[in-house]
């Protein structure tokens, strides 16, 4: 085995960050929009949207992970194992992000089947992607303090990608679309297809693989299968994982239609005056009309408006909880930080059953608090998938990392499908009428049931597992130096 325990230096750490931004442009529209997209805008029917949701993903991101594990494990270039597919994949992905979210007059059939073959290619191309790009950063450096740095760099490009995607992109696509939302879907897609291949691009170009295995080192798929099964902190990582993107997608994808169907648009429209939100939109109005765009329409839109300010509340202090997360994993370790965490994020999530239409102001406030307690988790949680294939090397004196990330794409694929079916589920058992000018008050109850009692109950059941991960600051520090004597190297 061959390694390299030095500093990253911050050029190669906001390279390898521009890769999870590109990735996240798609993703994160998903994980916010697939299920808005397709009822309200593509206009397939809900149960059918909640199908292609769940059996895309799971035929796309389930079932092909673990093939792809092995895949990358086993490629060997003049580049490294992992950083080729980054670049491999680059262009097939931002084609693919285009069609899924293009709206052919197919009849509604047609669109059935033309959404369900888009998605899950679009969710096999992602899983070539980002699992070899996520299988990187455990080979990028030994150094398990550098690792908490690379996550936090990674996870402020995330949520970059995530402020643009849930806070801009409804009125983005209201802009471009002039007001057609089909047609500024597909305009702020090929937006994101160009610059998410030029950021794989310098990804590529700006990482190097260290930690490499040994050249003599050779194992069968069936080695590295037992080598899975037995190691108990994967199969804690990979339900910790499937739980967490439940969660994120049942409530990412609820939000909207909480605003548009539960929050009261009266008390919401005076919030927004009265925090000068409106004014300063309009002020962006004439600006854009000046340089000849078409209009924001944010001010004529509270839903579109709050919506936007809700997530960017919570993704800003996200950010600020990301800039806690490694002094307090160096101190505590990840697992227990990560824990606290998020059990306090959790019960931000259940505080909003209790809230009415028109607490508005407690809405934003409970969005902030989630945001900042939830930030903190999002490196560790990728950390620890890297810390687990140390972990699996220190057992077994194989490495096999791509295999080990495979439990987080895999549980991250699994989760988004479940989490995203789960959305439109609802929807339909609770009657949602598409285009309906008012829901139905059993339809409201169970939107706010979504993002809060349910949403919940996968993140409690995560608190519960990590009980039962022993990898602790004490095994953190032993791994790394006893990994780093038989490297040959200081730790």
């Amino acid at each position: 085995m061959t390694t390299n325990t030095e500093r990253l230096s911050v050029g190669e750490k906001i390279g390898y960050s521009l890769g999870d931004l590109a990735a996240n442009l798609i993703f994160q529209t998903f994980v916010t929009f697939l299920a808005f997209f397709y009822t309200d805008v593509f206009r397939i029917p809900a149960g059918a949207a909640s199908s292609i949701i769940f059996w895309g993903g799971v035929i796309g991101g389930v079932v092909f992970n673990p093939i792809m594990g092995l895949i990358a494990d086993r490629t060997n270039t003049r580049w490294g194992k992992f950083r080729p597919w980054v670049l491999w994949t680059a262009v097939p992905f931002g084609v693919l992000s285009l069609l899924a979210f293009s709206t052919p007059d197919l009849g509604e059939q047609g669109k059935i089947y033309y959404a369900m073959i888009t998605y899950t290619l679009l969710v096999i191309i992602y899983a070539a992607n980002n699992l070899p790009y996520a299988a990187l950063s455990g080979v990028l450096t030994g150094n398990m303090s550098e690792r908490n740095s690379l996550s936090s760099y990674r996870f402020v490009a995330v949520m970059v990608a995530q402020f643009i995607i849930q806070v801009l992109l409804l009125p983005l696509v209201l802009m471009l679309g002039d007001g057609d939302q089909a047609v500024g879907f597909r305009k702020a897609m090929m937006i994101f297809a160009i610059v998410g291949t030029v950021f794989f691009v310098i990804t590529f170009l700006t990482t190097r693989e260290r930690v490499m295995p040994k050249p003599e080192q050779k194992s069968s798929v069936r080695e590295d299968l037992t080598d899975l099964v037995r190691n108990k902190p994967w199969l804690l990582m990979l339900a910790i994982t499937i739980l967490v993107f439940i969660t994120l997608a049942l409530k990412g994808g609820s939000y909207i239609f909480y605003f548009q169907n539960y929050v009261d648009r009266a008390a919401l429209a005076q919030f927004l005056d009265g925090i000068g939100f409106n004014g300063f939109i309009g002020g962006l109005n004439s600006l854009f009309s000046g340089i000849g765009l078409g209009k924001f329409h944010w001010p004529d839109d509270p839903v579109a408006s709050g919506f936007g300010i809700f997530n960017g509340g919570g993704i800003i202090f996200m950010i600020v909880g990301i800039g806690f997360s490694k002094p307090l994993a160096d101190r505590f370790g990840k697992r227990n930080v990560f824990g606290v965490a998020l059990l306090l994020a959790t019960l931000c999530l259940i505080a909003f059953v209790f809230y009415a239409p028109t607490s508005v102001g407690t809405i934003f406030v409970t969005q902030i608090l989630h945001g900042f307690f939830y930030g903190i988790t999002i490196p560790l949680l990728w950390a620890m998938t890297a810390d687990v294939a140390d972990y699996s090397e220190w057992k077994n004196n194989r490495r096999a990392t791509a295999i080990i990330f495979s439990a987080m794409i895999l549980g991250l694929k699994f989760g988004l499908a479940v989490g995203g079916a789960l959305v439109a589920k609802l929807l339909d058992v609770y009657g949602y009428v598409r285009g309906a000018e008012e829901q139905v008050p059993a339809v409201v109850h169970g939107i706010k049931l979504a993002i809060s009692v349910y949403a919940s109950v996968p993140f409690l059941v995560c608190c519960g597992l990590l009980f039962f991960y022993e990898i602790n600051k004490a095994m953190e520090t032993r791994i790394e130096n006893e990994l780093g004597q038989r490297r040959g190297a200081t730790p």
